[in-house]
């Protein structure tokens, strides 16, 4: 009987803007190169996405969007989209591995696995995942929102976007429970 692990990573806990974007993945093989993807150069994550996604016995994704973030706060919001990404797996894993500290409630087993995503292979292409999602996404943003540079700094607070928000003020993807967004909300 073949054993059905899957990893579990999130993208996008920092920034002030877009959702939080889970992936979860069973491998039918190691895929040389996957590692964090933090580690990886944009155009190797999106070469090695297509890998994956092309070689995974199963993948999905899940998410929390802004308004989740802001009513459950960032921590439960990332665990719903891990659980969300566990359960929309075409395949129902026997163990699920989890890059950091914190597990979602799921029915499976599950172990949290500090810098998981550079030691276990399903936990990095989970983060692969994640990340090329989320960086498209925050791409696409930034057609939809154009002045605050979401396609440069995918939301993170740079100085770039910490400019942009003070002078053009939130926009309906920003998390007004950040505080550098929920100080431009308070009355002056």
């Amino acid at each position: 009987m073949q054993i059905y692990i899957a990893g579990v990573d999130e993208v996008g806990r920092g920034p002030l803007a877009g959702p939080v974007v889970t992936a979860a993945v069973i491998l039918r093989k190691p895929i040389e190169g996957v590692t964090d993807s933090k580690k990886l150069t944009h155009a190797r994550r999106v070469i090695l996405a297509e890998q994956i996604k092309a070689d995974a016995i199963a993948y999905a994704y899940g998410r929390a969007e802004v308004e989740e973030i802001d009513v459950l706060n960032i921590h439960h919001a990332t665990l719903l989209a891990m659980k969300r990404a566990i359960e929309g797996l075409s395949i129902i894993p026997h163990k699920v591995l989890v890059d950091g500290v914190h597990l979602p409630h799921v029915s499976m087993p599950c172990e949290a696995i500090v810098k998981g995503d550079l030691l276990i292979q399903e936990i990095g292409a989970a983060s692969i995942l994640a990340k090329v999602l989320r960086d498209q996404e925050m791409v696409e943003y930034d057609q939809m929102y154009p002045g605050y540079g979401f396609a440069d700094h995918k939301g993170y607070p740079t100085e770039m976007h910490r400019s942009a928000l003070i002078k053009l003020g939130p926009c309906p993807i920003h998390r007004v429970s950040y505080a550098p967004v929920a100080a431009l909300l308070l009355p002056a």
